[in-house]
């Protein structure tokens, strides 16, 4: 493969990328039909649609995606991948205190009782599904940054992550469509769609390399 078809071929990754995690979502959103709230409401539901959907891209900046490596370098992907892996969880991360922020600029409910109310609301599966979310996604953003220091091969690691982004992106998903605000059909697909893709990507990877070594034996 020529250089110059090295450089166009990760053009029009980053491209791509670009306008299936950011483009799609932000259209989706755009031509929803629901009604319109607040700015400061409307931002932080679109900024966290993305997220979501930028998490979704982690899947797809891993080791296990083949192509992508073709044309770019190891070091390259994993910068973005860990750029995006900290920034947007650090967004989800403080999700539960966004949703009862425009509390403090609203009359009515006490931001405090709204949000104790968030979080206790056991007797509805989203929530539940959102906190067992919350606690994946943290002990992922730990155990990533502190890889270093756990007593566990690269290997494992890397094994033990994978698993743990599997269950985040399952509980994730199944938790913005049973409460997402904005979710319709077509966010339905789009989320079904790049969830199983991603998960699938990943699982033909660990398969494949436990079929060559049981092969190899």
């Amino acid at each position: 493969m020529g250089v110059i078809m090295e450089k166009r071929l990760r053009i029009y990754n980053v491209i791509g990328a670009i306008v299936v995690f950011v483009g799609i979502p932000v259209l989706l959103y755009t031509l929803g039909e629901y009604p319109r709230r607040s700015i400061l409401k409307e931002t932080i539901s679109l900024m966290t649609i993305l997220a979501f959907s930028l998490m979704l891209l982690q899947f797809f900046l891993a080791r296990s995606n083949n192509y992508l490596l073709k044309v770019h370098k190891m070091a390259s992907v994993v910068k973005v991948h860990k750029f995006i892996g900290y920034f947007f969880i650090t967004i989800l991360l403080v999700h539960p205190f966004l949703i009862v922020l425009p509390r403090f600029f609203e009359s009515g409910v006490d931001p405090k009782d709204a949000f104790l109310t968030l979080i206790t609301s056991f007797d509805r599966s989203g929530v539940i599904l959102g906190m067992l979310a919350y606690a994946t996604m943290l002990l992922i953003g730990l155990t990533s940054f502190f890889r270093k220091k756990l007593p566990i091969t690269y290997k494992t690691w890397r094994i033990f992550h994978g698993i743990l982004s599997v269950i985040f992106i399952g509980l994730a998903s199944w938790h913005v469509l049973s409460m997402g605000r904005h979710i319709n059909l077509a966010i339905t697909v789009y989320i079904l769609v790049l969830s199983i893709l991603g998960v699938q990507l990943l699982l033909n990877t660990y398969f494949s390399n436990s079929s060559k070594k049981a092969g190899g034996k």
